[in-house]
This record gives structure tokens, C-alpha cells and sequence, in this order.
């Protein structure tokens, strides 16, 4: 500060030279307020005035014309000065040395403003300067901040006081730096202008984490109680450094979703949501948030979150799963094969989780459950038994679908065992059944007679029914053929079925039809059952004759005995089957030996009677027997 007062002589010198009117003060200059500020000054006159009773000078505030009645700041010929200013002004210069700095102590807020100085050399030589010195009253200390403060970034930040006081002499210090990493600390003294300044300067290397802390710079003069701080909060400039979005998640179909997404840097970033390649919603701010109405599956897949705020880019991506039941499959169409070829049918749909296929037929699994969205039923050497109805199945955890289809096996015909001819009362009844697809057709052949019947004619009643792919046919033949050696009547019959697959022809083989067959031993064991009894009671009158007449070889003589026997009634609609009236049965084969088969009779022989005339005779060993007959 006093090298100021060195400059002061060597300036008045060179002004000297002009010979003019001129002054030389600061343009700015600052002070704390409650301080004090020294405003240095110098003027020049021309050179050939002479002073008359010396140099006198005022000091104005605000204006340096007097006719504007400004505030007097000081006065060197009067201490008349404006109530503000009362015992705060002190001229340091002298004048007659043309020296005209000011001292203002204890200054405030209300003595900010322009300061003007007039020369009064004496008489009329009296001049005001326009030029000014514009003094500034602070409260704070200044702090220099660049424009732009970037993470990682080596910073300067300085503290600057005005140091115009000679009386005082300011500190600086700075305030919460110990969260800083590494900081270092410098002082500097300026001057410029006449002015004096005291700086600090803090250097460190700033991170995201000190984006909005708070340094400060504190001023204070030592013995006083002067303190005077500044605060900043740090607007560190860093590229995005986490992006948050929601963790991956599922939800049902048709339902509704909200996506968000916080980017952490400064500036704000521009945040973008991509699906794939395609940009959803964008909007520059710290968080974004994108809804999703009515989800489908189309909706399923990766969503991104981008981050730019010009100082660097990131992203983070979630995955958002859409649940939904399967699908209605997809199967082959409806198939006609030829037994023996080979199949593959093929299921496909689609459903979150992945469904379970399972392939049915009429209602019973078939093949093997599978896990995923395509199921293949394969099918080696088809047979007649893998005709029918098929459905693939469906099914998640959140529902069930199903198609079908149907699969038609074309096969050649095939005799089934119930085919046979059975004895019957009235005949011999010839059942052909066959099962093909097409549906067979069944004719009946006589070798015999050489004769191919498959219509009905005066001789043979023939009936055919088809049923899906079986046929049935039926022929009754009532002619009577020739006893085989077995006794039984002999038939020869052959089953002839055909399609377009082939062609078959079986001998069908007789049998006995079993009510008939029961029915004709029930009746010859009852038969001899009432012998056996007729002959028990016969016996048993004889012995009680005897023992009454003493003589056990008196002839008994009965008199039209009693005959006992026992008939057993034939169910005939049992015996056989009708077709047309009952005069269209038909006889094969002598019948007559099964119908004699319900005669019984019995020989009873009376030991020492006298024999009946006509009834009588003698055995080989001279015996006497009577013979009862039942017709």
C-alpha cells in the first residue's frame, strides 16, 4: 500500500508537462465494509496559474458539480461535510503537492458509489474533474470460479479481499476442504491500478462425489472482529456414472407394465428407451419412466436405458418377460393312410413358460410328454389299431388348449374268430364277420354246390349288415346233407371277403349250438333217471308180493303197468334263429338221429311168473322176462 505514495511524486512529474487540467484516480476500487479504503488520487492545473492562498480541493460523492448540491465528502477549507461521512474522511495527500488521496474509514453498504474531486486553486480557478473512482463496498469475499468444473479435472478455485486499508491487513482461509482429496493451498498479493488484492487459490482434483458440496472462503483481519465468508456449492460436470432401471420382470398378457429409469450425472442426460433398435420415449431429465398398456408377446424381449449428457453415454438393459397360455396348436390335417406305411404327426404353438405337449388318442396318452413348442408323434408301420381320433394337449401353468385330428387306417379284410357255422334245431346257421376299410364285402361260398350266394334265393336266406368297417353276413341253410363220419351232418361252407386290399376266403367250421346240445343231455339223463326209477319200484312191489304168498316164484301179472317217465320241454326260440316265417327253415343232413335221441325206454325182468301172451319170453339161460315198452 505505500508503495503507492513513491508512485504519487513521479506521476505529478509527468502530468506536469501537460500543463492541463487532469486527474489520475482509480476507476474501481473495493472495500469490506466496516473497513476502511484508501482511494488514491493526483490532479494537474495549468501551468501558469499561480496559487493565490494556496491549493484547496473537495471531494463529491455521486456527482462533481456543485450546482447538483452533491454530498460533500470532504472539504479542506471547512470540515462541513455530509451527515455520512462525518469523522470518516481524511485527506492523506498534499495538495499543494498535487496530491489529492482520500481516506474513508468505517464505511458501509451506503458509501458504494462514484467519487469526484474538485481543484480550487483560488479565484475563478476552480475545476471539477469527471473523472471518477467507483468504490465498491462488499460484504463477502470473491471467489473465482471457472465456468466449467469437470470430474477428474485438475481445479482452481481463488479467493480474492481487497486489501486497501493500511491500518488492516486481511486473511484468508478456506473452509470445508476436508472431504477434498489432496488439496493444495497458495497466497498471492496484486496490485493493479493502485489497487491491492489478496488472494488464495485452492487446487484438488474433483470427483462426481463432490457434485453440490460446499467450500467456503473465509476473510477476517487479525485484533478485530471482522469476519467476512463466502460459500459455493461445486457444479462438478461428469459423464453418466449408473443407470437404474427396474430388474428384469414378467407379467401377464393384456396386463399393464411401467418401465423406469434414474441416470445419475451432470448435466441431466438426455435418457432414451430402446426395444432393439427402435427408440421409444425420450426426454432430457434425471429419471424417465416408460408404460407399456395392454402387453402382448410382441411387447417380450430386451428394453435399454441410455444415458447422454454430452460428457459421456452409458446404458443398462432389463429383459421383460410377457406370460401367456398356449396357443391353439397347429397339427397336421386330418390323414387317410394304408396300414403298413409310416406316420409323423407334428404339434407346434406357443406359450410362456413353455407348454407340455401331450398327444392323445380316444383319450389315452400316447408317445411321450413333452417340454417346449414343438412335438413330432412318430409312427412305424401303421396298423388298423392307430385309427381313430388324436389330439395334441397344451398346456402351461396359466391355461390349457387343444386341436385334433383324425387318423384313417385303410386295411385289408380280416376275419374275426366270431365267424363259424353252428347246428341249430332247424338247420345250420353260417356267421361270417370281418372287419377292413374300406368295409369288406362278404359273400358265402357252397363248393359242394358250387354256388357263390350273396343274395337271398328260394333255397338260402342270406342277411348282411355293415357296421363302421365291419361287415356281418349270415346264411341259414335248411337242406339236409350227408351224415359226416362222426354221425353229425356234414357242411361245407366257405366265408369270402374283399376290398380294394385284398381278398380272403376261410372254411368256417361247424359247431354244435350249445342250448341245443344242453337241452338234448339234459333230456337223456331225465330219461333214464325215470328208468332207473320205474324199475326200482317195479322191484320193490314184486319183493312185497313175494313175502305176502310165500312162494317167491309166483308169477306177478300187471295189467297195463303205469309208465313213468319224464319230458323235457326244448326252448325252440333257443334252438335256433328265425329268418322269415317259420316255414324257411331249412334242414342239412339227416336229422332224424338227433330226434331220436328223446326216446327212452327200459327192460324189466319178473323172475318166476307166468308170462302175458305177447309180452312174454325166454332168455338164453331158460329165464322168464316180460318187456315194457314205451313208444
Amino acid at each position: 500500500m505505500w508503495c503507492l505514495e513513491l508512485l504519487l511524486p513521479l506521476l505529478l512529474i509527468i502530468h506536469d508537462a501537460s500543463c492541463q487540467w487532469s486527474i489520475w484516480l482509480p476507476r474501481d476500487i473495493s472495500a469490506m465494509t466496516n473497513s476502511c479504503v484508501v482511494i488514491p488520487c493526483s490532479f494537474m492545473y495549468p501551468s501558469g496559474i499561480r496559487p493565490i492562498r494556496g491549493v484547496h480541493g473537495i471531494w463529491y460523492f455521486g456527482q462533481p458539480y456543485p450546482q447538483l448540491f452533491p454530498p460533500v465528502v470532504f472539504k479542506s477549507l471547512t470540515e462541513v461535510v455530509h451527515e455520512s461521512y462525518k469523522g470518516r474522511t481524511k485527506l492523506l495527500g498534499d495538495l499543494n503537492q498535487r496530491n489529492c488521496t482520500l481516506l474513508i474509514g468505517n464505511i458501509g453498504a451506503e458509501h458504494s458509489g462514484r467519487y469526484y474531486f474538485r481543484a480550487d486553486i483560488g479565484g475563478a480557478n476552480k475545476y471539477s474533474y469527471p473523472d471518477f473512482a467507483e468504490l465498491k463496498v462488499l460484504d463477502q469475499p470473491s471467489i473465482d470460479v471457472p465456468e466449467e468444473i469437470v470430474s477428474d479435472e485438475s481445479l482452481e478455485l481463488t479467493c480474492y479481499v481487497p486489501d486497501n486499508c493500511p491500518d488492516m491487513t486481511p486473511e484468508i482461509q478456506w473452509m470445508y476442504t476436508d472431504y477434498l482429496p489432496d488439496p493444495a493451498f497458495s497466497t498471492e498479493y496484486l496490485e493493479e491500478s493502485n489497487t491491492a488484492v489478496l488472494s488464495n487459490t485452492l487446487v484438488f482434483t474433483p470427483r462426481p462425489m463432490h457434485n453440490g458440496q460446499l467450500l467456503g472462503c473465509r476473510v477476517y483481519y487479525p485484533n478485530t472482529t471482522l469476519v467476512y465468508e463466502r460459500l459455493i456449492s461445486l457444479d462438478v460436470k461428469y459423464s453418466p456414472r449408473s443407470v437404474w432401471v427396474n430388474v428384469s420382470s414378467e407379467v401377464m398378457e393384456s396386463s399393464s407394465v411401467t418401465l423406469h429409469c434414474e441416470v445419475d450425472s451432470n448435466p441431466p442426460p438426455r435418457i432414451s428407451w430402446m426395444f432393439e433398435d427402435n427408440e421409444l420415449l425420450w426426454d432430457t431429465a434425471s429419471n424417465l419412466s416408460l408404460s407399456l398398456d395392454d402387453v402382448t408377446p410382441v411387447n417380450e424381449g430386451v428394453y435399454t436405458c441410455v444415458g447422454d449428457n454430452g460428457y459421456g453415454v452409458m446404458n443398462t438393459s432389463m429383459y421383460l418377460a410377457v406370460k401367456y397360455p398356449p396357443r391353439e396348436p397347429v397339427v397336421n390335417e386330418s390323414l387317410t393312410v394304408v396300414e403298413g406305411a409310416s406316420l409323423a404327426l407334428h404339434c407346434s404353438t406357443q406359450g410362456s413358460p413353455a407348454p407340455t405337449l401331450t398327444w392323445l388318442k380316444d383319450g389315452e396318452l400316447v408317445g411321450t410328454i413333452t417340454a417346449g413348442e414343438l412335438s413330432v408323434l412318430e409312427i412305424v408301420e401303421v396298423t388298423p389299431q392307430e385309427d381313430g381320433h388324436y389330439r395334441c394337449l397344451a398346456e402351461n401353468e396359466h391355461g390349457r388348449a387343444s386341436t385334433s385330428l383324425n387318423i384313417t387306417v385303410e386295411y385289408a379284410p380280416v376275419l374275426l374268430e366270431e365267424s363259424k357255422c353252428t347246428v341249430v334245431r332247424e338247420g345250420v346257421q353260417c356267421v361270417c364277420i370281418a372287419t377292413g376299410n374300406p368295409e369288406p364285402t362278404i359273400e358265402f361260398y357252397l363248393p359242394d354246390l358250387n354256388v357263390t350266394v350273396n343274395e337271398t334265393d328260394g333255397r338260402y336266406n342270406f342277411y348282411t349288415h355293415t357296421d363302421g368297417h365291419t361287415s356281418t353276413a349270415m346264411i341259414k341253410l335248411r337242406e339236409k346233407g350227408e351224415r359226416a363220419d362222426n354221425g353229425g351232418p356234414a357242411v361245407n361252407v366257405h366265408c369270402s371277403m374283399h376290398n380294394i386290399y385284398g381278398r380272403e376266403s376261410v372254411l368256417l367250421e361247424l359247431q354244435q349250438e350249445k342250448k341245443y346240445m344242453m337241452a338234448v343231455i339234459v333230456g337223456t339223463i331225465g330219461g333214464v333217471a325215470v328208468i332207473a326209477f320205474i324199475i326200482a319200484a317195479v322191484r320193490y312191489v314184486g319183493q312185497n308180493n313175494k313175502k305176502e304168498n310165500g312162494n317167491p316164484r309166483q308169477d306177478v301179472v300187471l295189467e297195463n303197468p303205469a309208465l313213468y317217465y319224464s319230458a323235457v320241454k326244448k326252448d325252440k326260440q333257443n334252438l335256433r334263429k328265425k329268418v322269415g316265417e317259420d316255414g324257411d327253415y331249412q334242414s342239412v343232413g339227416s336229422m332224424a338221429g338227433l330226434e331220436r335221441q328223446e326216446l327212452n325206454y327200459a327192460a324189466l325182468e319178473f323172475m318166476g311168473r307166468r308170462p302175458r301172451e305177447g309180452a312174454t319170453g325166454r332168455g338164453d339161460d331158460g329165464s322168464n322176462y316180460t318187456e315194457i315198452k314205451a313208444k
